[in-house]
């Protein structure tokens, strides 16, 4: 502790900047991209968390914490996982009408604890999405990927329905 008292701001600022980055690649599922909620064995994924990772990537890549490559293939993990997730509604799914349950499965992505579906956890899964998607704009498979996975992700998201008070979904919606 002692060392990160003697370093300039700019230094000490990095070091802890890229240290709170760590928690991304140390708490992410390189299978399916997806991120745990905390540090505590057995934490469930936040989908809020998966989009706090899918912003921060970009970050990463301009302080040279990870390559662009890295970056992307980890993206495109998360990104393939909500494209094939169930969106049925039904107790083991992923989701419902675009819209994601505020815990999963770390492994499986199921629904944990009946958590809701909520908008607030998703519009930020979709915003670092979006934020990725602005950041890598090559003209990569991979890259090109990204892009048209987060579009389709974005449009998938039944926004009207949620307007109705969640219609039929018997789980209910976090507002």
């Amino acid at each position: 502790m002692t060392q990160l008292l003697t370093l300039p701001d700019d230094a000490l600022l990095d070091q802890l900047q890229r240290g709170a980055f760590g928690y991304f690649l140390e708490a992410m599922d390189p299978r399916n991209g997806l991120v745990a909620d905390n540090s505590r064995d057995g934490a469930p994924v936040s989908i809020a968390v998966v989009g706090f990772a899918l912003s921060a990537y970009p970050v990463a890549v301009e302080r040279g914490w990870m390559t662009r490559a890295d970056a992307v293939a980890a993206s495109l993990a998360a990104l393939r996982f909500f494209r094939e997730s169930d969106q049925s509604g039904s107790p083991a799914a992923t989701g419902f009408n675009g819209f994601y349950y505020h815990f999963l499965d770390r492994r499986t992505g199921a629904r944990v604890w009946q958590s809701e579906l909520s908008m607030m956890d998703t519009a930020l899964l979709i915003a670092g999405a979006l934020s990725a998607a602005s950041y890598f704009t090559a003209a990569s498979p991979d890259e090109t990927e990204l892009r048209d996975l987060t579009d389709m992700l974005y449009r998938r998201i039944d926004w009207r329905w949620a307007q109705d008070e969640g219609g039929d979904d018997p789980s209910g919606m976090e507002a």
